[in-house]
C-alpha cells in the first residue's frame, strides 16, 4: 500500500495533466457545434470500417435466408404485377400503354443501393450506419428502404459511410404516412420497446378504415415518395385528448435482421424541397421588412 502510494505521490502531477486533457477535450467537442460536427463525422468513418468487417461476414451466412425471401417476394410481384397488366390490357385493349407508363414512372427515381454495416434495435434512440457516403451520391435527408418497406432518413454523411435515423428512434423519427387506399394521412412514431411495432399518430377521427389494412408513405413530405410500405394495422387507439386516433402497426421491415437497403434519390421529391424552402425563406424576408 506504502508503494502505491509512493507512486502516486510522485507521478501525481501526470495524473492531474492526464485528467485535464480529457475534460478540456469533452468540452471543447460537447459544446462547439463544429467541433462535435467534424470529431462526429471523422468517427463515424472510422467505427463504419470497423464495422465493414463484421457486417461482410454476418451478410455471407446470412445470404441463404436472404436469397430465400427474395426469391418469394419477388415471385409474388412479379405474380402480382402480371395480374394488373392483364387486367388493364382487358379494360383498355391497350398492351404497349402500361409498358410506357411504368418506364416513366421509373426515370424519376435514381435507387442507391447499400449495406447496413451497424445497427442496433434496443436503445430509445437507435442510429444505424451504411457504406454509402457522399461520394456515392448519398445526400441528407434523403429516404431509406429495404425490399420488405420503409427504414429511415440519412442524418449525416462521410465521404464513404452514411447515418440513418431508423423508424426506430424514438425523437428524431416523424415519418408522413398514409392509410393505403383512403387517403388518411398521419405520422409514423415509435415509442421504444418492441421492435416490430410502431404508431400512427393524428388519424382523423372521421377515418373510415379496418385492421389488417396497410400503411405506406403518404408523399406529403420532401424525403419519401407515396406508396412505401410501411406496416400493418393491429390496434386502434384513441389519442389522449380524443380527438384523433393511435393506429399501433406492425412493422413490414424486419430491423432486427436488417442487412441490405437502398437510398432513394427522387428527384421530384428534391425539387418539391427546394421549393419549399424557398417559399419559407420568402415568408422570412417579408417578416423581417
Amino acid at each position: 500500500m506504502k508503494n502505491l502510494l509512493d507512486f502516486l505521490a510522485k507521478y501525481h502531477h501526470w495524473f492531474i495533466f492526464v485528467l485535464l486533457e480529457v475534460a478540456s477535450v469533452v468540452l471543447l467537442f460537447q459544446y462547439n457545434s463544429y467541433q462535435n460536427s467534424v470529431w462526429f463525422s471523422s468517427a463515424n468513418a472510422m467505427v463504419g470500417k470497423l464495422y465493414d468487417g463484421r457486417a461482410a461476414v454476418e451478410s455471407f451466412f446470412s445470404l441463404t435466408k436472404i436469397n430465400e425471401e427474395l426469391t418469394l417476394r419477388n415471385f409474388y410481384l412479379e405474380r402480382q404485377v402480371q395480374e394488373l397488366a392483364t387486367a388493364y390490357s382487358d379494360l383498355t385493349k391497350d398492351t404497349t400503354k402500361l409498358e410506357r407508363q411504368g418506364l416513366l414512372f421509373l426515370q424519376k427515381y435514381k435507387v442507391i443501393p447499400a449495406k447496413v454495416v451497424s445497427n442496433s434495435v434496443d436503445k430509445k434512440d437507435n442510429l444505424i450506419t451504411i457504406d454509402k457516403g457522399s461520394q456515392d451520391g448519398v445526400k441528407v435527408d434523403m429516404g431509406v428502404a429495404c425490399g420488405l418497406g420503409v427504414v429511415g432518413v440519412v442524418y449525416m454523411t462521410s465521404d464513404h459511410y452514411s447515418v440513418v435515423i431508423p423508424v426506430l428512434n424514438s425523437s428524431s423519427s416523424r415519418i408522413s404516412c398514409a392509410i393505403r387506399g383512403r387517403g388518411y394521412f398521419g405520422f409514423l412514431h415509435w415509442a421504444g420497446g418492441d421492435a416490430s411495432r410502431a404508431y400512427v399518430e393524428d388519424i382523423p377521427r372521421h377515418a373510415q378504415f379496418h385492421r389488417g389494412e396497410w400503411v405506406v408513405t403518404s408523399g406529403y413530405s420532401s424525403i419519401f415518395p407515396a406508396g412505401v410500405m410501411v406496416g400493418q394495422i393491429e390496434k386502434v387507439f384513441n389519442s389522449p385528448d380524443g380527438l384523433s386516433y393511435r393506429l399501433q402497426v406492425k412493422l413490414a421491415t424486419d430491423f432486427a435482421n436488417l442487412r441490405d437497403v437502398c437510398v432513394i434519390n427522387d428527384e421530384s421529391v428534391a425539387e418539391q424541397s427546394r421549393l419549399l424552402r424557398a417559399a419559407q425563406d420568402s415568408i422570412k424576408a417579408k417578416e423581417n421588412i
